[in-house]
C-alpha cells in the first residue's frame, strides 16, 4: 500500500530524473499510445450501444407495457353493433383505465407504411381496432378474453406481451453485451501495456543493473516505468475518447422515432460516461505496468 501511495504521488509530482530511466519513444511508446487510443475508441461505441439498448428497453418497456389492442372482425351490418358492445365492455373491465375505438384515417395512418397513402380503407374489410389503455395495476387478460368471446365473437384480444418480451430481451441482451464489449477492452489495454512494459523492461536491463550499482532502488526504478506508461495510456485514451465522441456525434438523430440505429449516442448525464475512459485506461495501465514491473525487476535481481 505505502509503495502504491509513493507511486501515486511520483505520477502527479513527476520526476525529471526518473524518467530518463524509461526511454521517451519507441516501438513501446507507439505500441501504448495506439492501443489506448484504439481501445478508448472502440470503448465508447460500446458504452453508446449499452446505453441507448438500455433506454430502448426501457422505451419499449413502458410504451408497450400499458397499452393494448382489440381486433373486430365483423361483416358490415354487425361492426358498429360489436364495436359499440365492446367499447362498453373495455369501460366497464377494472384495471382499463380508457378505451376508444381508432378513426378511418388512423387506421389508414397504420397501414400506409406497407400499401401506400390511397389505400381505400372504407371500401377493404379492415378489421375495426379499439386501444386499450391499462391503469397502472392491469387487468387480467384471460377474464377479459373470455368476456370478448362471450359477447363479441368477432374480437380478438392483443395484449403485445407475445412480441413485447423478445424484444425486450434482445434490448437487454445489447446492454449487457456492450457493456462486457468494455470489460473485454480494458482488459485488451491491460494486456498491451503488459507487454510494452515488458519489452521496455527487458530492453533497459544494462540500465537497469547500472541504476542498481550507483543505489537505485527497484521501487524507484518501478515508479519511473509506472508513470510514463501510465501517462502514455492516459494521453492516448483521451485521443481516442475525442475521436470517438465525435463519430458518436456524426451518428443521425433519433428524432420523432424509438429507432436503435438512429438513437446510437449519449444524452443528458451520459455525456459524463465516455469522460471516465481515460482515467480508467490510466488506472488499468497503471497496475499492468506495476504487476510487470514488479515481476521483471524481481527476475533481473
Amino acid at each position: 500500500m505505502k509503495a502504491t501511495l509513493q507511486t501515486l504521488f511520483a505520477l502527479g509530482r513527476g520526476d525529471k530524473a526518473a524518467d530518463r530511466v524509461v526511454p521517451p519513444t519507441g516501438f513501446t511508446a507507439r505500441l501504448t499510445l495506439f492501443a489506448a487510443a484504439a481501445m478508448a475508441f472502440l470503448a465508447v461505441f460500446a458504452l453508446a450501444l449499452s446505453l441507448a439498448a438500455a433506454r430502448l428497453a426501457t422505451s419499449w418497456g413502458d410504451e408497450l407495457a400499458r397499452a393494448s389492442t382489440v381486433r373486430i372482425s365483423a361483416p358490415d351490418g354487425q361492426m358498429a353493433e360489436q364495436t359499440a358492445t365492446a367499447l362498453r365492455l373495455l369501460q366497464q373491465t377494472p384495471g382499463v383505465a380508457s378505451a376508444r375505438a381508432l378513426s378511418e384515417a388512423e387506421q389508414q395512418a397504420l397501414l400506409e407504411p406497407w400499401f401506400g397513402p390511397d389505400l381505400p380503407v372504407a371500401q377493404l374489410p379492415v378489421p375495426q381496432l379499439i386501444e386499450v389503455l391499462e391503469t397502472p395495476e392491469g387487468y387480467d387478460p384471460d377474464g377479459l378474453r373470455l368476456r370478448l368471446q362471450a359477447e363479441v365473437p368477432g374480437a380478438v384480444l392483443d395484449d403485445h406481451a407475445r412480441w413485447r418480451k423478445p424484444l425486450i430481451a434482445a434490448a437487454s441482451r445489447l446492454r449487457l453485451l456492450g457493456w462486457a464489449s468494455a470489460l473485454m477492452i480494458a482488459a485488451t489495454v491491460g494486456a498491451m501495456v503488459t507487454l510494452a512494459a515488458n519489452a521496455a523492461l527487458a530492453a533497459n536491463a544494462q540500465v537497469i543493473a547500472v541504476l542498481r550499482l550507483v543505489g537505485a532502488t527497484d521501487a524507484y526504478i518501478a515508479r519511473a516505468f509506472v508513470r510514463r506508461f501510465t501517462l502514455r495510456a492516459l494521453s492516448g485514451a483521451a485521443a481516442g475518447t475525442v475521436l470517438g465522441i465525435g463519430a458518436v456525434l456524426l451518428m443521425p438523430p433519433a428524432g420523432e422515432t424509438a429507432s436503435f440505429l438512429t438513437g446510437l449516442g449519449f444524452r443528458g448525464w451520459h455525456w459524463v460516461v465516455p469522460l471516465l475512459v481515460p482515467p480508467l485506461a490510466a488506472a488499468v495501465a497503471f497496475v499492468a505496468t506495476a504487476v510487470a514491473a514488479r515481476r521483471v525487476l524481481g527476475g533481473l535481481s
